[in-house]
């Protein structure tokens, strides 16, 4: 599918879809409960519906129902699965030591960029501890054996979705484990959502600052209630777009999160935006940008939404510390400098960082969304900065986070066409 959008700004009020990483957390807990219950979800994305199938393979029963999920927990896990995590790496990731753990002979299909990014640390300490794992790094991935407890050992620098998918893993398994961090553990928020969620289903587990000590044995124990937060990362985009050239107001966000993207508010600020914060509503205002710079190394999926308020500053923006962005649905720093260019702005690959020249208005023009959801978003919030219309080709990639991505942009102001490819 591609879209055009005509080059007029955003305004209004919209409220947050669901957290994406939040709700992908809550639902895994929640299979592995002790009870039925139903999660909020007004908004679920093809990430999250390849996490539903993949629980449904390991014996739960999740089915979408009006405005949620109703989930019934796993009892006994088959003996062997077929699992389809679309292009989810955090499905992926979470549920390749969670299968193993339920000791489920598991074979994966994957697609997309899934069977390239990095899963070598991961699997070296699953194999050291039980698993037989085949057809690394293609499509069609098989685990066997169960996963056994003991210590082990991770860099902190190429996923925190390793951590969290042993930290989902380890506590069923039927003796104490430890995992270490051996060097700087980063996106540590995205370990502390975990964590937040294990303990919501009464799960023990935390980090004493080298290592994540998780006894053996234990019961996930289903909440009264269960809410998913408002999602910042997809947020950031219209909060972003808003700094740049309209006004907005997102609510449904609550500060302080534990989702490292919500650094979207000061970072807009050191921008120069004019960001008020009023209970769960953020609103932004555009006015005079001037160019910064930020270490995204926390917070890469920023990228391409902090792209949008950079193209309107004045003077130079430097994303530094973007290195694993080249792993994402696309390399997202080449997919992200081309779409700024191909409308006319100024961006530079500068190996782990992207370098944007602002202030200027943009032409318009043609964005290959590269089956990347946030390029896709990315084309679409720069609309507003061009001359003249934008076409984005591919522009189904939002899907992946934000089913009625596009609705939304409609509802505030924008002006999209849709043609079929």
């Amino acid at each position: 599918m591609n879209v055009m959008l005509a080059p007029v700004p955003l305004n209004g009020t919209i409220r947050a879809i669901p957290s994406k990483s939040h709700v992908h957390r809550l639902l895994i807990c929640a299979a592995l409960a002790d009870r039925s219950l139903s999660l909020p979800c007004r908004v679920v994305s093809n990430d999250i519906r390849a996490t539903i199938s993949c629980l449904n393979a390991l014996g739960a029963h999740l089915e979408l129902e009006h405005g949620g999920v109703a989930v019934v927990p796993i009892r006994r896990a088959p003996s062997s699965a077929e699992l389809d995590p679309g292009e989810s790496g955090s499905t992926y990731r979470f549920f390749t030591p969670l299968a193993a753990a339920l000791g489920v002979d598991t074979h994966f299909t994957l697609h997309g960029k899934l069977p390239s990014r990095p899963m070598d640390d991961l699997w070296r300490e699953m194999e050291a501890h039980g698993v037989t794992i085949a057809g690394k790094g293609t499509e069609k991935t098989t685990l066997r054996g169960k996963l056994t407890p003991g210590e082990y050992r991770l860099s902190g620098g190429v996923s925190s979705q390793f951590f969290s998918g042993l930290l989902f893993a380890l506590p069923l398994l039927d003796g104490d484990s430890r995992i270490v961090v051996t060097d700087h553990l980063e996106s540590a928020g995205y370990v502390e959502m975990t964590l937040a969620a294990l303990a919501a289903f009464g799960v023990r587990a935390a980090f004493d600052g080298t290592a994540f000590p998780i006894p053996g044995n234990q019961k996930y124990t289903a909440p009264v209630q269960l809410c998913p937060e408002g999602d910042w990362s997809n947020s950031a985009f219209w909060l972003c777009a808003a700094a740049a050239r309209g006004s907005m107001t997102v609510t449904g966000l609550s500060l302080p999160s534990r989702q490292g993207d919500s650094a979207v508010v000061e970072i807009l600020r050191r921008f120069g935006a004019d960001v008020t914060l009023k209970g769960d509503a953020l609103s932004v205002s555009a006015r005079p940008l001037r160019g910064v710079t930020v270490d995204v190394g926390e917070t890469p999926d920023l990228v391409p939404a902090l792209a949008v308020a950079a193209v309107a500053a004045t003077g130079q923006t430097v994303l530094e510390n973007a290195g694993r962005l080249r792993l994402k649905e696309s390399d997202r720093i080449a997919t992200v400098c081309a779409a700024v260019n191909a409308l006319g702005g100024c961006a530079r690959d500068a190996g782990d960082a992207i370098v944007i020249e602002g202030g200027a208005e943009l032409r318009g023009g043609v964005v290959d969304a590269s089956g990347d959801h946030r390029i896709a978003m990315l084309g679409a919030m720069l609309a507003a900065q061009c001359r003249e219309p934008v076409t984005i080709l591919g522009a189904q990639a939002a899907d992946k986070s934000y089913p009625g991505f596009f609705d939304d942009v409609t509802a505030l102001g924008g002006i999209v066409t849709t043609r079929e490819a």
